[in-house]
């Protein structure tokens, strides 16, 4: 494995502020020791795991912090000098629409960069888009109809096909932003209410879905061409009444004490080697349905009657040590790796793109 010059592309305010002695990275301070805790406190626990192994797999690392100023990119690169752009950037001037725009800055200084292409980015982030893609490849994915905000002077009318409950989300956010147990409704005086919560409270689009009871799923992929795919990973909640109607909630993922009393847990799904296929043949024909590239996870729900149904797709997903992505990676499967070797299956898959 050679040494490579990797630019690490983030948001200006999720640039570590500490890193522990045994690397060294400009601009970060140092300390003898890191607890791990230090390390889950805070909100650039992504940003340090990438920064913090590529430098001891001996790759000179640099991390460059952007908001709304796109010659910081070029003036690095040019200074820099480096072989790849490692991408964790979501968003750019305050807009996670725009990340796709960001890429394809890259594309046109000729850089290399780790993950998805730009019109993959661009039709993911669209949840309306995406699905009527899938729908078009006969992919099930839930009924779904969108409310835009600017909207004006007229009453919003749900279609009649559209069957209770449902669950209403943001139409191009990702994180579970504005996702909560008042999310899914029952009837269409909670279904406006929801709708103007997003609007006014979070300022974007709607989407409003069929709640798929079941269980969930995510299915990680490398691949520009030739895919890998992961185990599939299962989102458990053990101490739930009811795990059919749970879902991935904004509190479900970052709120450790709901988390506690859910009993949430995630791990490789129990399915037979059939099902697991199915599961996986499915995501894979989203995958290049949505044409995506680098690495992606895809979420589905399976109802009752194994009928596997596509929530979304996630270009670019939180690559940190502990999250689903890589926890699925690193499963002592067919090919056990360290996330040393996941990182840098993602940085070759880059020089390959290019190369393509």
């Amino acid at each position: 494995m050679r040494s490579l010059r990797v630019l690490v592309l983030m948001h200006t305010d999720l640039v570590p502020k500490l890193m522990p002695k045994t690397v060294s990275i400009p601009g970060i301070e140092t300390q003898g020791v890191l607890e791990e805790a230090q390390r889950l406190e805070t909100p650039w626990t992504t940003e340090y795991d990438v920064l913090y192994h590529l430098a001891k797999m001996g790759h000179q690392v640099r991390p460059l912090g952007i908001y709304s100023d796109l010659t910081k990119i070029r003036k690095a690169i040019e200074d820099f000098k480096p072989h790849l752009v490692y991408n964790l950037l979501e968003e750019f001037d305050g807009e996670s629409v725009f990340d796709s725009h960001v890429v394809s800055h890259l594309e046109l200084l000729r850089t290399p960069y780790t993950g998805c292409n730009p019109r993959g980015l661009m039709i993911a982030r669209d949840k309306s888009l995406a699905k009527k893609i899938l729908t078009y490849h006969r992919i099930k994915t839930p009924k779904f109809q969108v409310f835009p905000k600017n909207k004006k002077n007229t009453k919003p009318k749900l279609l009649k096909s559209m069957n209770f409950p449902l669950i209403v989300k943001c139409l191009d956010e990702d994180a579970s932003l504005g996702l909560s147990k008042a999310s899914v409704v029952h009837n269409e005086e909670k279904l406006f209410e929801r709708i103007q919560f997003i609007h006014r409270k979070i300022e974007v689009d709607a989407i409003v879905e069929e709640f798929i009871s079941g269980r969930e799923f995510y299915i990680g992929i490398f691949g520009n061409y030739k895919l890998e795919l992961l185990p599939v990973w299962e989102v458990f909640y053990d101490k739930s009444e009811r795990p059919d109607k749970e879902f991935y909630s904004r509190s479900a993922k970052w709120n450790e004490k709901y988390r506690q009393r859910k009993g949430i847990q995630s791990g490789k799904a129990k399915l037979s080697p059939e099902l697991e296929r199915k599961v996986q043949t499915i995501a894979k024909k989203t995958y290049k349905a949505l044409g995506l590239n680098g690495y992606a996870r895809i979420d589905v729900r399976m109802d009752e009657q194994e009928n596997i149904y596509i929530i979304e797709a996630n270009p670019n997903p939180n690559i940190a040590i502990d999250d689903e992505f890589a926890e699925s990676a690193l499963h002592p499967g067919k090919k056990k790796r360290t996330y040393h070797e996941v990182l840098q299956k993602i940085l070759n898959l880059a020089l390959k793109w290019r190369e393509a």
